[in-house]
């Protein structure tokens, strides 16, 4: 089945795709970088990264850190990443309803799967 995958290339460089939204629900599910990071098979700091990338691309955070008590510190996802999620996903589910069409006519005109021949036999 064939999909689509949506990368927004906003001004100066900033690029928003399915990879960071990803981990801002995770990070929204989960409460903190590196829980979410390990949802995601990613490190810590390849996910610190990405947020401080996205925190400084943006006028607002879009995480911010939560202090620590007894249970510890973590992550939240701000209003703004909230809206900026719904954004991405409203963005993602309209193309995708737009490209339907297009989308199954490809799939459609696809080759059969290929089997590997297997072992000759003398």
């Amino acid at each position: 089945m064939a999909s689509l995958s949506i990368r927004l290339d906003l001004d100066a460089g900033i690029r928003v795709g399915p990879g960071k939204i990803r981990l801002l629900e995770a990070i929204a599910a989960h409460g903190s970088i590196s829980a979410a990071g390990r949802a995601l098979g990613m490190s810590y700091r390849r996910a610190w990264l990405l947020v401080d990338e996205l925190n400084g691309a943006f006028a607002e955070p879009v995480v911010a850190g939560r202090a620590g008590g007894r249970s510890g510190g973590g992550a939240a996802v701000t209003p703004f990443g909230e809206r900026l999620i719904a954004c991405y996903r409203g963005i993602e589910r309209d193309a995708a309803q737009a490209a339907r069409e297009r989308l199954a006519g490809l799939a459609d005109a696809l080759a059969p799967a290929r089997v590997p021949p297997g072992p000759r036999m003398p």
